[in-house]
């Protein structure tokens, strides 16, 4: 279709005014969108966090079980089909689709914040049993369970588009439960549309919120609005010119300087720093994490009351529910080729596994020199969450040059966080177009970046990254639907025929050859 039909899609229409509506909203009278916002979160966490709890816990079990099932061997793509992408950047792009500059906001802050604050009313503070259950919760937070909800979107969404060669619109997905009611899918597609640009406009607020705290820290340039709108501004620029060059070149290029650059960063923390504490603190929370794993993921506090876990878990899984589309989508396209095994595998170990490798590194190093040194991390991070690598960073060697480095990281993981979620938004209001148009990412690039920069100028990031979570609400639902799409796309999808069949095949095809040629020699030695 030409630019005239896909500018006339109702989902990009109906999307757009909406988002207009909501930061013009959020402009005018921040503060009662701010109050609305609140109440609609309220409302949500506090009536149906057992099921976002529930639903999270049920992805996981399933996943795990699709992929040690005999339809772990379909790919997403032709039987003879091979990865589009080598492993390396493979893995480089699902960090960077999935984690971004959340990561680097929250490895640090996240940890020290429960140090400070304990998950259970009755939990010690600042002290060893306090920081052993801060790792772990922070390993439960970015574990398996995260990307369960990135899996399963993608999964769905990736099998259509390759192996059935359909658009990837999460309509599509759907359609085995929901039909093709062209009202239905359009409501669908919309909803994903909208969470996906207050998701990527959130996390670029804070990004920009935590560089323009490091430009403070390191340069004294002053933490004001203009310095955050020439931040916007730079990574709107990177962000439209990596755009402009396709998967295979911008995102794949800055995917693999994210992943060197947080090796890079991860390895000099980890020796510069209390290295064996590190590795312990690691084992140990890995071990707490394993654990309590399900005593985590179903835990609500009815008989007791508290916020706490509204706060964080639920909160999070919300969070990540309203991102699933945009990550979901992105995941999907990137692993074409590859096995069901090899995705759900993929996914969900080896991105949680550098995530908590991560928090080990940067959140062990906090607190070890908050036990050992009395550094006040944990008290200057209850005060401002953007200030906690950069003051870990001052109690390291070369803290200027690692503090460089680490706004260059989080300069290039919004510039890939926003690439990439261009690149889906401009699919999804394309008709699922593998190859949108430049026009569309420039279009939605401009959106979220003037996005961002008013609610930045408008005090309103926090209502609207709140009013983004209530529409995780109905994608919860469609995430279970999801899987019902799947379990009956699967049914009737023919099996490939395994190595091991094949070579057993063959040995009895051997054996039957070598009957027959002796049933022939017995037979002419009678005659």
């Amino acid at each position: 279709m030409d630019n005239k039909n896909h500018f006339s899609n109702p989902v990009f229409l109906i999307s757009a005014a909406v988002i207009l509506l909501l930061v013009i909203l959020g402009a005018i009278a921040p503060e009662g969108f701010g109050i609305i916002a609140g109440q609609a979160l309220e409302f949500t966490t506090v009536n149906f966090g057992w099921f976002f709890l529930l639903a999270v816990f049920i992805l996981v079990i399933f996943l795990i079980a699709l992929a040690i099932s005999r339809y772990g061997s379909i790919r997403l793509g032709g039987d003879d089909e091979r990865p589009e992408f080598p492993l390396f950047t493979w893995i480089g792009m699902l960090f960077s689709a999935g984690f971004g500059a959340g990561l680097v906001f929250w490895g640090i802050a996240e940890p020290m914040s429960h140090f400070y604050t304990s998950p259970f009313p009755d939990g010690s503070t600042l002290d060893e049993p306090a920081a052993r259950l801060a790792m772990a919760y922070s390993f439960f937070h970015w574990g398996i369970s995260q990307w369960s909800v990135f899996a399963i979107v993608g999964l769905a969404i990736g099998f259509l588009q390759f192996r059935k060669k359909q658009n990837g619109l999460v309509s599509t997905a759907l359609s085995p439960v929901t039909g093709k009611n062209p009202v239905v899918r359009g409501t669908i597609d919309s909803l994903a549309v909208i969470a996906t640009v207050m998701g990527v406009a959130t996390s670029i607020g804070l990004g920009v919120l935590q560089m323009s705290g490091g430009l403070n820290i390191v340069f004294n340039t002053g933490d004001s609005f203009y310095v955050q709108l020439a931040v916007i501004g730079a990574m709107f620029i990177g962000y439209t010119l990596s755009a402009t060059t396709g998967l295979d070149k911008g995102i794949a290029y800055l995917s693999n300087l994210n992943l060197g650059l947080v090796l890079l960063l991860m390895i000099f923390v980890f020796f510069a720093g209390p290295t064996v504490f590190i590795l312990e603190t690691f084992v140990l929370a890995l071990g707490d994490y394993i654990a309590n794993f399900i005593q985590y993921s179903l835990r609500l506090t009815p008989y007791q009351g508290g916020t706490w876990v509204r706060g964080w878990t639920i909160f999070y899984w919300a969070w990540v529910i309203a991102w699933s589309p945009f990550v979901g989508a992105f995941v999907a396209r990137v692993s074409r080729g590859r096995t069901i095994r090899e995705f759900i595998v993929g996914v969900l170990i080896v991105p949680p596994a550098i995530a908590c490798v991560w928090i080990a590194v940067f959140g062990g190093t906090a607190i070890w020199y908050d036990l050992n040194f009395s550094a006040g991390i944990a008290e200057a991070v209850n005060e401002d969450l953007t200030a906690a690598l950069f003051l870990t960073f001052q109690e390291l060697p070369f803290d200027t040059l690692t503090s460089i480095l680490a706004i260059l990281l989080i300069f290039t993981f919004l510039v890939t966080s926003a690439d990439s979620a261009t690149y889906i938004l401009a699919s999804m209001t394309t008709y699922g177009s593998l190859n949108p148009s430049t026009f569309f990412k420039v279009v939605w690039g401009v959106l979220i970046a003037g996005i961002a920069a008013v609610l930045l100028r408008a005090g309103g990031l926090g209502a609207l990254q709140t009013a983004s979570l209530v529409s995780a609400l109905p994608f919860t639902v469609i995430l279970v639907l999801l899987m019902v799409a799947i379990i009956k796309m699967l049914r009737d999808e023919p099996l490939p025929i395994r190595k091991t069949d094949l070579r057993r095949f063959r040995r009895m095809e051997k054996e039957a050859n070598r009957k027959e040629a002796n049933r022939k020699e017995a037979s002419q030695k009678e005659s």
